[in-house]
């Protein structure tokens, strides 16, 4: 039987207030840039699903961050290839990324500099329209052209409590066609459910022979589950001392390695911003340009402590 999940505690009103110090005064615990491993792009908010416990707020009809194009994309490629960056993999993400016009564009400019390519994506209608460029696309790139799939439990019920009615099989259908065709797939599950790991990766394992879908369930890089996020519910703040407290590396972080580029729609104009997971807050925009970005960051959010030190989550591959 699935444990009960208790109701949460809010977090205190005091938190999260001030860039340099915690509320109960301690240095708080800041993260510099080592090197641009991951460089994500934000394609839009937009998506085809309203999901009840959506980060970035996604849904039909949120445009908050407009659709980038594809020469905003090829400025900060351009950007990346003229700076000791040490960059390696372009991430993709929404909203759903397979509704941006100029995916297709994008991840061809992506795969044909030699970057890998990681697309987040729901494997629903979307991107399944977009199927006969998404196979040129990896009968000429081959493996560097990753997939990962949103499955949030294996089984449909939960599923589609987070997700809504009837999207369960149109995501299933859309990932075992990428085993199939023998694209470069993972799957993100989510642990909100109060399951241990274990149950977990076993529940998703038997979900994959079942659809004869080729990912190992016990292999933390294709089976990846992320811890829940919800920036209204208590989490500790974490200060300079928490590092050796947790045995927690700062450079081990996800803004040690990576940025992301998104576009509001208010101004129109694509700025770099220090985490996946904050695209909004002001406090996390750092500049227009990736040079602007080689900063430190002070980690003055419930993402920050939650996801990234204690939960260990990172969005890259």
């Amino acid at each position: 039987m699935m444990k009960a999940i208790s109701a949460p505690d809010i977090i205190d009103p005091a938190k999260f207030r001030n860039p340099e110090f915690t509320a109960k005064g301690e240095r708080r615990a800041t993260v510099t840039l080592r090197k641009l491993s991951t460089l994500w792009f934000n394609t839009g908010t937009l998506c085809n699903l309203t999901c009840v416990n959506c980060y970035i707020e996604s849904s039909p009809t949120n445009d908050r961050l407009a659709y980038l194009n594809a020469a905003e994309v090829v400025s900060y490629l351009d950007e990346v290839e003229t700076g000791n960056w040490g960059t390696g993999e372009i991430g993709f993400t929404g909203g759903e990324p397979f509704m941006n016009p100029e995916i297709i564009a994008m991840l061809e400019e992506t795969l044909g500099r030699g970057y890998r390519a990681l697309v987040l994506s729901n494997a629903m209608r979307p991107m399944m329209k977009r199927r006969k460029a998404l196979l040129a696309l990896k009968d000429k790139y081959g493996q560097r052209l990753v997939i990962r799939v949103s499955i949030d439990h294996y089984s449909q019920t939960l599923h589609e409590t987070e997700r809504g009615p009837r999207s369960w099989t149109p995501a299933l259908d859309g990932l075992k066609w990428l085993s199939d065709h023998g694209f470069h797939i993972n799957v993100a599950g989510r642990t909100m459910w109060g399951e241990p790991e274990e149950k977990l990766r076993a529940g998703y394992g038997r979900l994959f022979v079942h659809h004869g879908i080729r990912i190992d369930p016990e292999n933390r890089l294709t089976l990846v589950l992320f811890p829940e996020m919800d920036d209204e519910v208590d989490v500790p703040e974490i200060s300079v001392a928490c590092w050796d407290i947790l045995g927690v590396d700062p450079n081990d972080v996800m803004c040690a390695s990576s940025r992301m580029v998104v576009k509001p729609k208010e101004t129109q104009q694509p700025v770099v911003v220090a985490c996946t997971l904050i695209p909004y807050d002001p406090e996390f925009i750092l500049g227009r340009t990736l040079a602007d970005s080689r900063t430190t960051v002070a980690l003055n959010h419930p993402h920050c402590a939650k996801f990234c030190v204690l939960g260990g989550g990172s969005c890259s591959a």
